[in-house]
């Protein structure tokens, strides 16, 4: 990847010799721009439904609550609790709650009444429980139902048992269905081109829906899609939710393959060189505790300030590189690394270090990293 042949230099940090390593760092001005970027790309700011999956901060949630963003999407109990903490007004869990996760979910609706807070369903089982439990709660529950558009995940195919399924819950005391939910984050081809043909036959099914309960008679559902390699498709539809949520940090790989989205890198993980054990080998502190490593070795992080170095071994607090003979790294170098997934690799952290014009300043808590916060 050639990616910083324009770079300034704008990752450095000077006051480096007092930060510790590996560290999580954040850039919150590159943050505000992309923001304002997303804002930019959509007619209204009110179809913004950003997923809060990757930074999981109630200081970035508020960032884009004083950019006019109102709803939330998450996955976890927690998160959906850091956003009513902050008191976001509408917060959809994208999740099927099952077995205690509903109890949780009925105490945060009842513990943060300002924030209408929403969740998934995809089979009648679960909606039965959902709203069983919700009704003997004294409380409604808004719901939508969860549409497998191909990523085979979770979710109930889309067709006529759908629409079915969507009727069968409007009876049930507890719930009441607002909306259709489809993530397509299996689409990720790196041609726009063939991204849009994907997504367009993919949207056509859900849209196939909406359409028949409108002709028998429901309200106009909610539709909630997509994620941020899609985004760009779903902008331009009319009326719809879009959900993206890398756009917040951006990573090495979504630059490599969606050129399209001009978000800047925001988040960053510092390393150093702790040993030189042989003569074209160089030992860093980024270890699998401390990077995403979902993907295979050579594909985890992207060193802006040593592109050359080959990546030969890693474990969970090392990673070796091959810096070739002759190399001019010396111990306690700092390397700036590009997440190629910023979003898993932020859960490694509890907390990330704010980069304002060149120094650490302050630090964000990554509160929702962890499974429980109070509820």
């Amino acid at each position: 990847m050639d990616f910083d042949k324009q770079q300034q230099e704008w990752y450095t940090i000077t006051n480096i010799d007092n930060i510790d390593s590996p560290a999580l760092v954040i850039y919150p001005e590159r943050v505000k721009k992309n923001i304002d970027l997303l804002k930019s790309m959509i007619d209204d700011v009110q179809r913004l439904r950003p997923h809060i999956k990757t930074h999981k901060t109630k200081e970035a949630a508020l960032l884009m609550m004083e950019a006019g963003i109102r709803k939330f999407k998450c996955a976890t109990i927690a998160e959906a609790e850091m956003l009513a903490g902050i008191m976001a007004p509408d917060v959809l869990l994208a999740y099927q709650p099952v077995g205690p996760k509903i109890r949780r979910l009925i105490a945060l609706i009842k513990s943060y009444p300002a924030t209408r807070l929403s969740c998934l369903f995809d089979n009648i089982i679960s909606a039965k429980e959902i709203a069983t439990k919700a009704s003997d709660a004294g409380i409604t529950i808004p719901v939508y139902i969860d549409l497998n558009v191909g990523m085979n995940r979770t979710g109930t195919m889309p067709g006529q048992k759908a629409v079915e399924l969507y009727m069968q819950c409007m009876l049930l005391k507890g719930i009441i269905p607002v909306g259709l939910h489809a993530y397509d984050g299996h689409i990720h081809d790196e041609d726009f081109a063939i991204r849009k043909k994907k997504c367009d036959d993919a949207y056509a099914s859900v849209e196939w829906i909406n359409k028949e309960l409108i002709k028998k008679g429901f309200a106009e559902p909610v539709i909630v899609v997509g994620g941020s390699p899609t985004f760009p498709v779903h902008a331009k539809r009319e009326k719809i939710e879009c959900s993206p949520g890398t756009f917040i940090y951006w990573d090495a790989g979504y630059q490599r393959k969606f050129t399209e989205q001009p978000f800047l890198p925001a988040a960053l993980v510092i390393s150093r060189v702790i040993s030189l054990p042989g003569e074209t080998i160089v030992c860093t502190d980024l270890g699998h505790k401390s990077i995403a490593a979902e993907n295979p070795l050579s594909n985890r992080v992207y060193f802006i300030n040593a592109p050359g170095v080959e990546f030969i071994g890693q474990s969970e607090e090392h990673l070796v590189l091959n810096a070739g003979k002759d190399h001019h790294y010396k111990i306690g170098d700092v390397l700036y690394g590009m997440p190629v997934h910023i979003c898993p690799t932020c859960a490694l952290y509890e907390r990330a270090l704010l980069v304002e014009k060149g120094k650490v300043t302050s630090e964000w808590k990554i509160i929702a990293r962890d499974r429980k916060i109070i509820l």
